[in-house]
């Protein structure tokens, strides 16, 4: 279920999410002080392409560097990409036909507030596949 849930994600604005997320990262790694942020944009956008059967949950190496990192995200990036992801959860929601897709992007607003101390990793219920690690 979540091969077809991802697919139709990717094909109704899944793609240009992650896109969007990925060209920012590529921005910010044009300055040297920008590469941690830009490859945390960069793996959200990953994360953007396939939601479905995945969890959010904390990432297990934390420090205090990392939550200076999320400070510093959340007042330059973070808020905004937790509101749009908000936004089209609400709108979403309105048709239940998109309720699947509105959960996909409520659970995406932890990740993407707190990117260096959460991660997105496959439910335990899902099977691993020969191809995934």
């Amino acid at each position: 279920m979540s091969l077809i849930g991802n697919i139709i994600w990717v094909v109704f604005g899944g793609f240009v999410a992650a896109l969007e997320y990925i060209i920012s990262g590529l921005l910010l790694c044009l300055t040297i002080v920008g590469i941690p942020f830009g490859l945390r944009s960069i793996k959200l956008g990953m994360a953007a392409l396939a939601p479905f059967g995945k969890d959010v949950v904390d990432a297990k190496h934390q420090g205090p560097l990392k939550l200076i990192f999320d400070v510093i995200w959340i007042v330059l990036f973070g808020w905004e990409i937790a509101v749009t992801h908000l936004a089209f959860a609400l709108l979403l929601a309105l048709t239940i036909v998109g309720i699947p897709f509105a959960r996909q992007h409520m659970k995406l607003i932890p990740l993407a507030l707190f990117p260096f101390n959460m991660d997105l990793r496959r439910e335990a219920s899902q099977p691993r596949g020969v191809a995934e690690a």
